[in-house]
């Protein structure tokens, strides 16, 4: 048990208002706003609503306000209310394939049905640090930019164009049988829900998507970079990335039929990797997925290169590196989980450590006192030498008192 703290709830109860204040900064500027952060901090948004499992881009945008910018903090505050909201039901598979895409891209094929469409990304920027953005108001950058925006009529054509369905990368493949076949066998079975049921093993691939998907960005990062240092066996090509806004349907038992109840920005990704074959399958390549709500493709490709590392067993590959361990996958991937278990380590632990502290100075004085007997039981053989050198050493002066023996003895 803890040891109580006299003086405890006053002192939690203070630190409370440091918090307040030290969320608040310095009352000279301008409080941050929700909205503010919800149309220019969006990849955190997006972050925060993947890992929290909660589509709210108000909410998420309000739990990074509380949370003073800590992402973690806020997937946390998020995933906490979630378990509060009731459950109507769930939505029918999105299909992405009907994705207004506002970004297309495809690393294996250079002209791809639909065209690609670079949209909204870093990848081409300098890195180098922007100081304009340091210029309180910046009314002649704004004017600039809003010079560069396309006219009603370019972005009414844009906005069509990426409003058209775009094939899949993989369906490229698909057309020489080069690919793996990915859809649902008639009676498979429904899949389960990890919001629900807790975490078991052997886990579906299904289940696993469920974990990675709301898994930590960075963990995902690391294991899937990981996977491409040869910690796997893969070879990974970006099939497609996709980022746009995607309809949502729910069956109304009411109406007896689906119906859109709205849209969704997402990020989805098919990685495409290669596969040797085995004596029942020809050599074809092999699919890894991700997808993540919002903009948030470095989550997306590192979730497809984990979900291909996790397809080992399946697809009768040999299993040497943690990445394909799916039980150390899934039950580390959690940040909340992860969070939780490493700060709790704050708490007060009194009796822990006395105990373990009390162990240690018995141990201690266990091993002096062995020391000690080890040094007493040496002591005889150490005197007994010492007087039979004692016993020779006059013989020695003796021969040497005389210039002959003296002689001899250096002979």
């Amino acid at each position: 048990m803890y040891v109580a703290v006299k003086g405890g709830e006053r002192a939690i109860e203070a630190s409370w208002r440091l918090l307040d204040k030290e969320r608040r900064g310095d009352p000279r500027f301008a409080e941050l706003g929700v909205a503010q952060i919800r149309e220019q901090l969006r990849l955190a948004v997006a972050r925060v609503m993947t890992e929290g499992s909660v589509y709210d881009e108000e909410l998420a945008a309000l739990a990074i306000k509380q949370a003073a910018g800590d992402l973690v903090e806020a997937i946390f505050l998020l995933r906490a209310y979630r378990t509060t909201l009731p459950r109507f039901g769930y939505t029918e598979p999105l299909k992405t394939e009907a994705i207004h895409a506002e970004r297309r891209i495809s690393a294996t094929f250079k002209d791809v049905p639909g065209g690609q469409l670079l949209g909204p990304t870093y990848d081409y920027t300098q890195r180098l640090l922007d100081f304009a953005l340091l210029a309180d108001g910046d009314t002649a950058r704004g004017d600039a930019m809003a010079q560069a925006v396309p006219s009603t009529e370019h972005a009414a054509s844009t906005t069509q164009a990426a409003a058209e369905p775009m094939p899949r990368v993989v369906a490229l493949l698909n057309k020489e049988g080069l690919i793996e076949q990915e859809s649902i066998a008639p009676d498979a079975p429904e899949p389960g829900d990890l919001s629900r049921e807790p975490l078991a093993f052997p886990a579906s691939r299904a289940t696993r998507l469920q974990n990675l998907a709301r898994g930590d960005e960075g963990f995902l990062l690391a294991m899937g970079y990981a996977t491409q240092r040869g910690y796997a066996h893969s070879h990974p090509f970006a099939g497609e990335i996709r980022f746009g806004s995607v309809a949502v349907e729910m069956e109304l038992d009411e109406l007896g039929e689906a119906v859109e109840i709205g849209d969704i920005d997402i990020t989805e990704c098919q990685m495409i990797n290669q596969f040797a074959g085995s004596g029942e399958a020809p050599p074809s390549f092999t699919q890894g997925y991700g997808l993540a709500f919002g903009h948030c493709e470095r989550k997306a490709m590192a979730m497809a290169l984990v979900d291909r590392a996790l397809r080992a067993e399946e697809l009768g590959e040999t299993l040497r590196s943690p990445t394909q361990d799916v039980e150390f996958m899934l039950s580390h991937s959690d940040n909340v989980e992860a969070s939780g278990f490493v700060q709790h380590l704050k708490l007060p632990h009194y009796v822990d450590f006395q105990s373990e502290l009390e162990l240690v100075r018995k141990l201690r004085a266990k091993h002096a006192a062995a020391a000690t007997a080890d040094q007493g039981s040496d002591a005889p053989s150490v005197n007994a030498a010492s007087n039979s050198r004692a016993a020779a050493s006059p013989a020695d002066d003796t021969l040497a008192s005389t210039p002959q023996a003296a002689q001899e003895q250096a002979a």
